[in-house]
């Protein structure tokens, strides 16, 4: 499709941007959202927050039932992710070294005490790898952690300068990039733990997010000025000092969460510091919609996390009053 088309069906996904019925209405949360992902098979969404609850909800758009909610005594969740095959909720807390599986097949909610080769004082931050099976944490001073679910141990770690604040896998799960603290980007082959490259992220002092798209074509760091560069993923992996294809610069205070559409056509942006800061912005013309966010009266508050559903027909995003509001994107057909 050539971009000039690309762009004009974007516009009209743009204006047809539909709200519903918040993904969490019908058990809204006691405190801030943390979290909020879609299955990625079911046609259901998960939310997690601070009132120490995990819960699960269809989506059709109108009623969005609750399926299941469970609660994690004295474990305000702060992180909460499906693994790659969608059977079990991995969620981690504040302050604990401990984290939760719970197994929706079984409905069984395990708790992980002990991670052997895992010298940290909590588990907080973490992603789950691209092949399953294993979890990368985030880990203090600059560590980063890869432990398998299978045994429950750290099998390798890897070491940037300066604290993670965040990390994005390449499509293939080949390579890792992450970002720091100090504004310098380190790409990691996960097969070797070998760094690959290493640049600076241009014009940023302080590095708070990053996002890579699914189709290997580009990848976004965030800043705490609210800029985010948006650069080419290839020339991420074999420069020494790419070029931002696009500094996007409609948010005024820090870039706390990115996330890229499955087609890699979107990529959402917020601030958690700020209501209302959340912009969605068109890959192939680098342009920000200007008509996002779509109500007139203040839905979207403080956003702590953003999600596309699997087909892109619906995003969510979670925030400090315990909603997750949802919106339907006719662009897109399918769930």
């Amino acid at each position: 499709m050539p971009p000039a088309i690309a762009f004009v069906d974007m516009l009209c996904l743009s204006s047809q941007m539909k709200k519903c019925l918040h993904a969490n209405s019908s058990r809204p949360s006691e405190d801030r959202l943390t979290t909020v992902q879609f299955h990625p098979i079911a046609q259901v969404v998960m939310t997690a927050g601070l009132d120490q609850s995990v819960s699960l909800f269809q989506v059709d758009g109108k009623t969005n039932p609750k399926i299941q909610s469970i609660h994690l005594e004295r474990f305000p969740v702060h992180r909460a992710q499906f693994s790659r095959d969608g059977d079990t909720v991995i969620a981690t807390s504040l302050k604990n070294k401990m984290f939760y599986l719970y197994d929706m097949m079984e409905g069984r909610v395990t708790p992980v005490h002990t991670v052997r080769g895992l010298n940290e004082a909590r588990v907080k931050e973490f992603s789950v790898c691209p092949e399953g099976g294993a979890l990368l944490l985030t880990g203090t001073n600059g560590y980063l952690h890869l432990l398998t679910l299978q045994t429950k141990e750290v099998i390798r770690s890897m070491k940037i300068n300066g604290d993670v604040v965040g990390v994005a896998f390449s499509h293939d799960g080949s390579k890792v990039f992450a970002n720091s603290e100090d504004g310098e980007v380190y790409v990691w082959d996960m097969r070797s733990s070998r760094c690959v490259n290493r640049f600076t992220d241009e014009g940023c002092v302080k590095g708070t997010s990053i996002a890579a798209s699914p189709n290997g074509q580009y990848l976004a760091c965030g800043s705490q000025s609210g800029v985010v560069n948006v650069y080419s993923q290839e020339a991420c992996l074999n420069s020494a000092n790419p070029k931002p294809l696009k500094a996007v610069m409609n948010l005024l205070t820090s870039a706390t969460s990115m996330t890229f559409n499955p087609s890699s056509e979107i990529l959402a942006i917020a601030s958690r510091d700020e209501d209302e800061a959340v912009r969605l912005v068109h890959m192939s013309s680098l342009t920000v919609f200007s008509n996002f966010p779509v109500s007139k009266r203040k839905i979207v508050y403080r956003t702590s996390c953003l999600d596309f559903s699997p087909h892109s027909g619906f995003f969510s995003l979670a925030n400090n009053k315990g909603h997750a509001p949802l919106f339907r994107l006719l662009h897109y057909k399918d769930f």
